[in-house]
């Protein structure tokens, strides 16, 4: 997204929220309001028939909630991300969220500069958890891991993996491992691949799921 405008969709049913967000996003360089919408169901519409690089979406919404308006939004051909954005912080809508194919989760309570940034780092496609969620993530997929073939992984990607896992940005996993941002990108290229995984914060939950993260 380097250079170009981030066309940001707002699907929320509160019209005063809304305006607050637009009002952020319209003040933001390089950030414009693709458009907005008080429905799951019109956020997919929407998506359908435009172009948009990220959807702020709320969780409960009438006439098709937020979880299964990102699914289908995910499904549908394109890149668009979706940053969940809500005032629940429960652990099914975490785990459902990114289940469908959210990039990121935040609360309602982030700070406007915070929430800038989530969204610049969900358009570049990395993922992005609120702290809190990170935490309990972490608890819930070492307790019920599932079968993913990380036994097909080079030693390094299982290092890329890890770090991904770790929330760590692309930045901080290069200077780690000391590797170029062009090598990065061709471990986390196959990662996708070998995982079956959508996206980065698909790779967060392999990552769990494959034990490479706990508590520690």
């Amino acid at each position: 997204m380097t250079g170009a405008s981030v066309r940001v969709l707002i699907a929320d049913d509160e019209p005063l929220f809304r305006e607050a967000l637009r009002d952020l996003i319209t003040a933001t360089p390089q950030m414009t309001v693709a458009g907005e919408v008080g429905t799951g169901a019109a956020a997919v519409e929407f998506c359908r028939r435009w172009p948009v690089d990220v959807v702020l979406m709320d969780v409960r919404m009438p006439d098709l909630d937020g979880i299964d308006a990102t699914a289908r939004i995910t499904a549908l051909p394109g890149a668009t991300r979706v940053l969940i954005l809500t005032t629940f912080d429960l652990d099914d809508h975490v785990h459902r969220a990114l289940r469908a194919g959210a990039s990121g989760f935040v609360l309602k309570d982030i700070s406007p500069a915070r929430l800038v940034d989530a969204i610049r780092i969900v358009a570049a496609g990395e993922a992005l958890l609120a702290p809190s969620v990170t935490r309990r993530l972490i608890a819930e997929f070492t307790r019920r891991r599932a079968v993913r073939p990380v036994h097909e992984l080079t030693p390094r990607e299982r290092e890329v993996l890890t770090l991904v896992a770790r929330g760590r940005s692309n930045a901080e996993i290069e200077v780690a491992l000391h590797i170029s941002r062009g090598t990065l990108k061709t471990h986390v290229g196959r990662l996708l691949t070998k995982l079956g995984a959508r996206d980065r914060a698909q790779l967060v939950i392999a990552g769990y799921e494959a034990g490479l993260v706990d508590d520690g």
